[in-house]
């Protein structure tokens, strides 16, 4: 796995800090370069890290830049690693049919 983008966003609620990690990632799927996504969440209570939430999705599509339109959206939105699969799971089912498996 590679890390080809990062983007980040920080939300403060009361004492907690929640920082949130969105990155494009690669890998080799079946000989192509397939795309994906991966989001990371880190809270924290002052300079303490209480919790990590993690979640990706290696093999969205084999085109980058659909991926890089749903990651901005994420993004965007402050997904959280938990809802991630829930999120993208369908539009993952509809791309597929672009590896030509």
């Amino acid at each position: 796995m590679n890390i080809l983008e990062e983007y980040k966003s920080v939300n403060k609620q009361k004492n907690i800090e929640f920082r949130y990690y969105y990155r494009l990632i690669n890998k080799k799927f079946n000989g192509v370069t397939a795309y994906g996504i991966e989001v990371e969440r880190k809270d924290y209570i002052g300079s303490k890290n209480v919790n990590l939430e993690r979640d990706k999705i290696d093999v969205i599509s084999p085109e980058k830049e659909d991926v890089e339109k749903m990651l901005v959206k994420i993004w965007s939105n402050q997904l959280s690693p938990i809802h991630l699969v829930d999120v993208l799971g369908a539009y993952v089912d509809d791309n597929v049919c672009k590896f030509n498996i």
